[in-house]
């Protein structure tokens, strides 16, 4: 195995062809039920095959999803050669990006068993999508550069600081011109909003790996590291699309 942060191909249990690439970091994954705490303690429940297998059992009905999603693609940059799923889960969002941005690389990137094996079986027979096991948790590894970096419902399972310490990497991974579209679950200003947000997804149990922040201080992050055009274009209570723009090169 090598060391935590180095990617290496799976050399045995996977095909070579099927580009599944494996570091020895634990994942970072997805979520159903959600937390507003401001002290949450660093908890993750994604190793959990159970846990894992119940997201995905319930993915699907995530009300309004479809719409945020719809929201994202516009944002990703008809021009995108190379795309970057953080947190790609079972592999819906990237499904859907590649569907709507076909022809070029992709990368899929998750820590969960479970989610690897899933994306594993989704894509086993198209060699444009790689498949990276990696905590987000860490600093990113050398992936190179990216016309797109895309992510939903994945980094908010992150300690605030390391959720900015990502964003700062995302924007170094951005080619210029290059966009990050986050679909994320963001904290509600209150607790009675908080409250009616899981009543509307008919759940009482909060995910305990949640560590929610609120939409503007993470959309002040974002500009303050130097994307533009920074905005929330989607928002249905605690879900919301961020995204901006990395600058393009200024010419001499």
């Amino acid at each position: 195995m090598a060391a935590p942060g180095w990617i290496q191909p799976i050399t045995s249990g996977r095909k070579r062809d099927n580009n599944y690439l494996l570091d020895s970091c634990a994942p970072i994954g997805l979520n159903y039920c959600m937390s507003t705490s401001k002290s949450a303690p660093a908890v993750n429940l994604w190793p959990s095959a159970e846990h894992a297998l119940e997201y995905l059992r319930r993915a699907d009905s995530i009300p309004h999803r479809v719409e945020g999603e719809a929201a994202l693609l516009e944002f990703v940059p008809a021009f995108a050669g190379r795309i970057l799923d953080l947190g790609s889960g079972g592999g819906r969002l990237l499904a859907l990006v590649k569907a709507a941005r076909p022809g070029g690389r992709y990368v899929a990137l998750d820590f969960s068993p479970t989610m690897l094996e899933a994306l594993h079986k989704l894509f086993e027979t198209e060699s444009e999508v790689t498949v990276v096991a990696h905590d987000l948790d860490k600093p990113l590894p050398s992936l190179g550069s990216f016309d797109a970096v895309v992510s939903c419902f994945a980094i908010h399972h992150l300690e605030h600081a390391r959720k900015r310490a990502l964003y700062e990497e995302i924007f170094a991974l951005l080619a210029p011109g290059g966009m990050f579209c986050n679909l994320e679950h963001v904290a509600s200003p209150n607790e009675r909003l908080h409250a009616e947000f899981l009543k509307a997804i008919s759940f009482e149990d909060e995910d305990p790996s949640n560590k929610l922040l609120d939409l503007e201080t993470q959309l002040g992050w974002l500009r303050e590291i130097g994307f533009t055009d920074v905005d929330c274009h989607w928002k249905w209570r605690e879900l919301a699309l961020l995204a901006g723009a990395k600058p393009r090169e200024q010419e001499d």
